[in-house]
């Protein structure tokens, strides 16, 4: 099989991005942006999807996250989709119940070349102490746009606000690992239209 890795970097105003992932990886990850919760959400994305991770973000922190975690999102989606090339033999789709003590996600993906990210969880959702809740779309909604997929997220009920974003992380992780990954039954591209 070709290798599925690619390298980015992404330098504006506001941020510096540099990223290596290998979609065949172990899950080892190495990560630093300056926002200890994301270093953490990060890295239990490596772990869970089975994607190697190095990652360097400096951003404005002093003016909020938003610009670090939207950033990392945009760099990490078109990362994964050039390393998934044509999409040739993998699954596709790929969906994902993540529990976590209390707290319950579902997250689906569809590797469609057609970005949209359907994210649903109740407005009084608590963040997790030092970390947004709304970052934690904003990420996903990056990742959706530049990965070009279908992601549905769905928080069907939870309290605590550090485990409801860890579910999420780790629930995409999950649903992308069973979407990238490779169906030897599948020996083109996985659409009627032969193209993705």
């Amino acid at each position: 099989m070709q290798s599925r890795t690619s390298t980015r970097s992404r330098s504006t105003a506001e941020t510096k991005i540099d990223l290596s992932i290998n979609l065949d990886g172990e899950g080892t990850s190495k990560v630093s942006t300056g926002i200890g919760f994301f270093d953490h959400m990060l890295t239990l994305f490596s772990r869970h999807s089975l994607i190697d991770l190095d990652l360097t973000a400096e951003g404005d922190l002093e003016v909020d996250f938003h610009h670090t975690v939207e950033d990392t999102g945009i760099v990490l989606g078109d990362a994964m989709r050039e390393a998934l090339g044509d999409k040739r033999g993998i699954n596709r789709y790929g969906s994902f119940y993540l529990p976590m003590d209390e707290t319950l996600v579902r997250v689906v993906v569809d590797l469609s070349n057609r970005p949209h990210l359907e994210f649903k969880a109740p407005e009084n959702t608590p963040s997790a102490p030092n970390f947004p809740f709304t970052l934690v779309e904003e990420f996903c909604r990056a990742m959706a746009s530049n990965l070009r997929a279908n992601i549905h997220v769905e928080l069907l009920y939870g309290r605590d606000g550090h485990h409801i974003a860890e579910a999420i992380f780790k629930g995409l992780a999950r649903a992308l690992r069973i979407a990238c990954e490779s169906d030897p039954r599948v020996s083109g591209i996985p659409s009627t239209k032969e193209a993705l």
